[in-house]
């Protein structure tokens, strides 16, 4: 049996913590920011986490499943 790759794009843009979580960066914090709030900007700072419905499907990517 191959083993399956992980996908190299999906283990640049997602992190599992050590809680089991999938984190990833927000985005729109790129450029143009000066329209944007401070507010704004500053909750895109957080990182985000996977729902859990597409949980399974991130952790495919990775090769955890």
């Amino acid at each position: 049996m191959p083993k399956v790759k992980t996908n190299s794009s999906a283990k640049k843009r997602f992190k599992v913590t050590g809680t089991g979580e999938i984190t990833f960066q927000k985005a729109f914090k790129r450029h143009i920011l000066t329209k944007k709030s401070t507010k704004r900007k500053r909750s895109l700072r957080q990182d985000g986490v996977v729902h859990p419905a597409n949980k399974h499907f991130v952790m495919r990517l990775l090769g955890l499943k």
